[in-house]
């Protein structure tokens, strides 16, 4: 979320932010059919958990273009909370979203040396596909070998 905002306008950092909001700090998943909490936000009030899986308060799918514009209490419990199908499809649903926000460059996380890469340059930008493409064939060599 926090990379994702690199560039973006007020309006989508809202959005992000909201996205934020219902996930990390009051994310509820499915999994094997039961709502399961995992934002920390309910994880850290009993009051809040409960009301969650009351039944009471409405669920609705996580969509991150819908939850992005929903407004929401800091003072009082959530009268709505978003339900992702699973941790690895709410990620694919931000990074889709996150795709879709425009912003006059690209942006990369390198893990190697844990920075933020702004891609903004053809050069640039052909300098890492060319690393890519070499990380690549290293790979296929090293799989090619069992």
């Amino acid at each position: 979320i926090g990379l994702a905002s690199l560039g973006a306008s007020d309006d989508y950092i809202e959005k992000l932010a909201t996205c934020y909001w219902f996930t990390v700090e009051f994310g509820v998943t499915r999994q094997n059919g039961q709502l399961k909490a995992y934002g920390a936000g309910l994880l850290s009030s009993f009051g809040e958990l409960e009301w969650c899986l009351s039944g009471k308060p409405e669920l609705r799918s996580f969509d991150p273009e819908k939850t992005g514009l929903q407004k929401y209490p800091i003072t009082e419990h959530q009268p709505v909370y978003f339900v992702t199908e699973s941790f690895e499809s709410a990620k694919q649903e931000m990074i889709d979203f996150a795709a879709t926000i425009p912003r006059p460059f690209g942006v990369r996380y390198d893990p190697y040396t844990q920075t933020i890469q702004l891609l903004d340059s053809k050069r640039q930008i052909q300098k890492l596909i060319t690393n890519i493409n070499s990380e690549i064939r290293t790979l296929i060599d090293a799989f090619n070998k069992f």
